[in-house]
């Protein structure tokens, strides 16, 4: 079922449910369902779901939780606003302690800590660069704005911490979103500065829900795999949130979010109607929230042709492959290189 569909309570993507109505979520015998305000009800099939992201306002109980757990099914909350508020992660089914110890050796150690935190940024301003070629080979004006962030690059690997690194990523970050005027070319959609909670105008909000769709969709990656989200390299690990989710997004978010937005944007499928002022900023409305899921899911289902494993792979695939990376680098078995868009 697409997600643009006249269907008010459940979309589903892929192996991902999305909930935007408000209701009741319940487990009944071995399955889920949803049932709306308006009574209507939608069975989600257990054996298909490893996420649930919900927008709409849902009640759950303890017997739900549990069931989710046993099932390892994660559940992603946003706020009416599109923020992502946070997730209900599960009991972790393939935990090592054998990788949570080698990520805080990695943590620890300031030489091995900055060699992956120079990696992650490396990987985001390269596939930065390779967004704004594509786009300069189709005749966009350019050139000035991948000088800046060339000169960038090179002022990487002489940073000495983590918060250096991340000056420079958000200074990379600061000119490449200076592009996106010339890009999209649409007054409705001027970048202005980059703003975030509350977004002050339609880009930045689009900019923040895709940031925060990408987030999510990288924890659930991570679940599968042996490390552990808490501990991050570039974001600081702290008591509050998870990290190495972020830093494995600023490596996909120029392949994955930005263009998911020139796309939505440049085919007008969102246009400057879709957008609401609400008390905490601009607000994207439902529809518009819908229209971006799917064409944020279609692009993770999207394959390209991988040079290394010679078949197709899709980006969603893409992300769990670079935390397999991340892996055997803790490990010492091979030394991890970020992702760089060749396509």
């Amino acid at each position: 079922m697409r997600i643009g569909s006249n269907d008010p309570v459940v979309c589903e993507m892929r192996k991902t449910f999305y909930v935007f109505s408000s209701g009741t979520l319940r487990r009944r015998h071995n399955t889920l369902y949803f049932e709306n305000e308006a009574g209507e009800r939608r069975f989600i099939p257990i054996e298909d779901t490893s996420e649930i992201v919900v927008f709409g306002e849902i009640d759950v109980n303890k017997r739900l939780l549990e069931f989710l757990a046993e099932a390892g099914i994660i559940m992603h909350y946003f706020n009416r606003y599109g923020y992502y508020v946070g997730t209900f992660y599960p009991r972790e089914h393939f935990n090592s302690g054998y990788m949570i110890l080698k990520q805080a050796e990695h943590y620890l150690d300031p030489v091995k800590r900055m060699l992956l935190a120079r990696r992650f940024v490396e990987g985001a301003i390269r596939n930065i660069l390779r967004v704004l070629k594509y786009y300069r080979n189709r005749g966009k004006e350019l050139d000035e704005q991948i000088r800046r962030i060339d000169n960038l690059l090179c002022a990487v690997p002489e940073c000495g911490d983590p918060a250096e690194l991340m000056a420079i990523e958000g200074n990379a970050r600061d000119q490449y979103y200076r592009a996106f005027d010339v890009i999209i070319e649409r007054e409705e959609f001027r970048f202005e500065a980059r703003s975030r909670r509350p977004p002050q105008n339609r880009l930045n909000t689009l900019i923040s829900f895709g940031n925060s769709l990408l987030y999510t969709t990288c924890l659930a990656e991570i679940y599968v795999t042996h490390l552990d989200p808490r501990i991050g390299f570039l974001h600081t690990t702290n008591f509050r949130r998870f990290t190495l989710n972020l830093d494995l997004a600023e490596v996909f978010k120029p392949i994955i979010v930005d263009r998911v937005i020139f796309a939505v944007v440049g085919r007008r499928m969102i246009t400057g109607d879709d957008f609401e002022r609400g008390s905490h900023g601009l607000l994207l409305k439902e529809g518009a929230k819908r229209c971006f899921v799917e064409a944020f899911e279609d692009k993770l289902r999207t394959t390209i042709n991988h040079r290394q494993i010679r078949r197709p792979v899709s980006y969603r695939r893409l992300l769990r492959l670079e935390l397999y990376k991340i892996e055997k680098h803790l490990i010492g078995e091979k030394e991890y290189q970020p992702l760089v868009a060749t396509w």
